[in-house]
């Protein structure tokens, strides 16, 4: 009876000890190959992992260097702007100039008036029925005489005709101490004119940019009595006497 219990104790023996074996084998199998599956994985997750810090570090550094190109060309961008900016303040001078020319020859000189001028009349022997009237700048400033004068013969309730072939190309400027002329023709030489009368009496106006009344009526005196009728008529103003005659 020992004997039969101590082979059975000797057999479950054998038994535990070949199963504890077997699980040992087992779980060294399962523990063992794993790992280099273990090591695999994580050797594959650590490059797509490297790579994917590499690849940033790779953009970041194209990324930088993009931007530190496009900021030069940005800084380039400005420099044309300053250049061109530059450019304009450069030629402002020229631009200014030409506009002070602009506004001497439009504003900045005064009208001719009787306020600034001289006014005398006198009689020529040629043309025929003809009288020229002179303006004088009296002032310390050229002014302009625009178009021609208001004439105003005694009681005469309107003014003389212009004679429009005499009008010049471009304002007259009376410098200080110059003169301008207007030539007046007073009467027909043929005695075609009507409604005739004599004067000595003569007022004159001066027209501004506007072709209005600028300044107040100067009176000037004949000296002696002058006919006139309906075909009374002035000159424009010009710069000089015969060309102020010759109508």
């Amino acid at each position: 009876m020992r004997d039969l219990r101590f082979r059975r104790a000797a057999r479950t023996s054998v038994l535990g000890t070949a199963a504890l074996i077997a699980a040992l084998s087992l779980t060294a199998c399962q523990s063992g190959s794993p790992a280099p599956v273990d090591d695999a994985a994580g050797s594959v997750s650590q490059r797509p992992a490297g790579g994917t810090s590499a690849a940033p570090a790779a953009d970041t550094g194209e990324g930088t260097a993009g931007d530190s190109g496009n900021s030069g060309s940005g800084s380039g961008n400005a420099k044309d702007s300053v250049s061109s900016g530059s450019k304009p303040a450069a030629e402002q001078p020229q631009n200014s100039g030409s506009n002070r020319e602009g506004s001497d020859s439009n504003g900045s000189l005064p009208t001719c008036t009787g306020a600034n001028t001289k006014l005398t009349m006198t009689s020529v022997p040629r043309p025929v029925n003809h009288m020229l009237l002179t303006v004088t700048n009296t002032g310390s400033k050229a002014c302009y005489a625009y178009s021609y004068p208001f004439l105003r013969f005694g009681e005469a309730q309107s003014v003389p005709r212009s004679v429009e072939e005499s009008k010049p190309q471009s304002v007259v400027v009376i410098a200080p101490g110059e003169s301008a002329y207007t030539g007046v023709m007073t009467s027909s030489a043929d005695g075609s004119g009507t409604g005739g009368y004599s004067t000595k009496d003569l007022a004159v106006g001066f027209q501004d940019a506007n072709a209005a009344s600028a300044g107040r009526t100067v009176s000037v005196p004949l000296g002696k009595e002058v006919y006139v009728d309906s075909t009374l008529a002035v000159t424009y103003w010009q710069t000089g006497m015969d060309d102020a005659l010759m109508y």
